[in-house]
């Protein structure tokens, strides 16, 4: 089937210039610490960013045979952003949304506007965390002890990398988790006014 074939394609090639963004996000990481790094920023529509970012995802939900769905609630959509890292952000939240469900993964996508912010939230259904665990969860090469769960591949350096970004918009991110009950990450982003 070629239509599918030149999805695969598309998507593979996509997902191989992400693996060459997120050596380099390792290197940013550590440039960001020793405050070496600028990062541009323009007007962007959050929501435009979110489906690049669930996009991204699909072909790993669709494995999973998961269900993702979106609530895109704002109407005031337009941040000073860099398309590339928050893109990143974005996807390292999904992409951990579907590695920490045991079952098949669902997903749900939010977004609002609260004064002058515009809320994301990325709700999953998935195992949950500690109180221990959602303390650390943004320190580098942190990675909860999960038991019987020994598919899940990762670094740890996710989360770290998501945090430095969000702070470098002035946003900030929460996470709000119950064990066995999956976990909440909200996203506050200024809007450009």
């Amino acid at each position: 089937d070629n239509e599918k074939v030149h999805r695969y394609l598309h998507m593979i090639r996509d997902e191989n210039k992400r693996m060459h963004a997120q050596v380099e996000n390792v290197l940013r990481i550590s440039k960001l610490e020793k405050k070496e790094l600028e990062i541009s920023k323009e007007p962007l529509d959050v929501n435009e960013i979110l489906s690049d970012a669930i996009e991204h995802v699909s072909l790993i939900m669709e494995n999973r045979e998961g269900l993702l769905h979106t609530h895109f609630n704002a109407t005031r959509t337009i941040a000073l952003l860099n398309d590339v890292h928050f893109t990143n952000v974005f996807v390292n939240i999904l992409d951990n949304a579907i590695k920490y469900s045991p079952q098949n993964p669902i997903i749900d996508v939010f977004t609002e506007n609260v004064k002058d912010y515009l809320i994301v939230k990325i709700k999953d259904q998935g195992a949950g965390m500690t109180k221990v665990a959602q303390k650390r969860i943004f320190e580098k090469f942190y990675r909860e002890h999960t038991g019987d769960i020994h598919n899940v591949k990762g670094h740890g350096l996710g989360l770290a990398y998501v945090i430095r970004i969000v702070d470098e918009h002035n946003a900030q991110i929460f996470v709000e988790s119950e064990k066995g009950k999956g976990s909440t990450f909200i996203i506050k982003i200024p809007l450009i006014n």
